[in-house]
């Protein structure tokens, strides 16, 4: 059997009245050039849509945002009363008065601090890098204190300030001595303000609050573990020097801490 070529313009333009094996060959070689091609894109031009009650548009997706109608939902809870909180969205109230809570703890250590403070800028005391240290100590509780209120207004919270218990005034301690008994209160209060810290976080992921986790997280738990090994290491060098000079020796390290890199 002798083939034929079918001529080149048989093939990309057949004629539409052959009936011939090589315009039948021509047409498939046609139809898949147009497949690989792919189907024409006709563009439509575009619809105006009304901001509401509108034409519906179907998705392609098959996920339909309709704004308009969500929103509808989310204007309803909106507060009319002046004396309500508008930007008030889910926020127990659980996590708010465990945030009242926390802002007591850290004002009632500021104030511990204080007091501390107070102690050791005496003229018969006069140990200035304790009272340096606490005095930063409890003007760092208070900045705790005021990230807690700003807190709680921006979830729509309401801060009620609770009592302070009145500290103590005297510190000196016999066998210890003031340095040491005041460095050991001031590990126990830090380990003390971690537990509420963490009891804090729990309440936020008790009642499934996020963004109340993340801000505990992010502003308190790690800065509280470094703030306790700090004053642990400090209890330590004060076991080893005692009461006597060696207290006076620790005291000047507080003072100049921080200068030219002294950690």
């Amino acid at each position: 059997m002798i083939l034929r070529a079918s001529s080149p313009v048989s093939i990309i333009c057949p004629s539409s009245g052959s009936s011939s094996p090589a315009s039948a060959d021509g047409r498939r070689f046609s139809s898949m050039a147009s497949f690989l091609r792919g189907p024409k894109v006709v563009r439509s031009a575009p619809r105006a849509m009304a901001a509401a009650g509108g034409e519906r548009t179907k998705a392609l997706t098959g996920v339909l945002f309709e704004p308009f109608e969500e929103v509808l939902r989310e204007l309803a809870l909106v507060p009319n009363s002046p004396d309500i909180s508008l930007s008030r969205q889910k926020y127990v109230d659980a996590c708010e008065v465990a945030i009242n809570e926390q802002i007591n703890v850290e004002y009632n250590v500021s104030y511990v601090y204080h007091a501390l403070f107070a102690y050791f800028d005496r003229d018969n005391v006069a140990l200035k890098g304790m009272a340096k240290f606490f005095k930063e100590s409890s003007e760092e509780e208070r900045d705790h204190a005021e990230k807690l209120i700003k807190y709680q207004n921006k979830r729509g919270g309401r801060v009620k300030l609770l009592p302070i218990v009145s500290p103590l005034t005297e510190f000196n301690h016999e066998d210890k001595g003031d340095a040491l008994y005041a460095m050991e209160l001031t590990l126990s209060l830090e380990r003390l303000v971690n537990e509420k810290l963490l009891h804090l976080h729990s309440v936020a992921e008790q009642n499934n609050d996020p963004q109340m986790t993340e801000f505990i997280e992010r502003e308190f738990l790690e800065e509280q573990v470094e703030a306790i090994k700090k004053i642990a290491e400090y209890v330590s060098q004060l076991r080893r020097v005692g009461k006597g000079h060696g207290v006076w020796h620790f005291d000047r390290m507080l003072l100049h801490e921080g200068d030219n890199g002294v950690a």
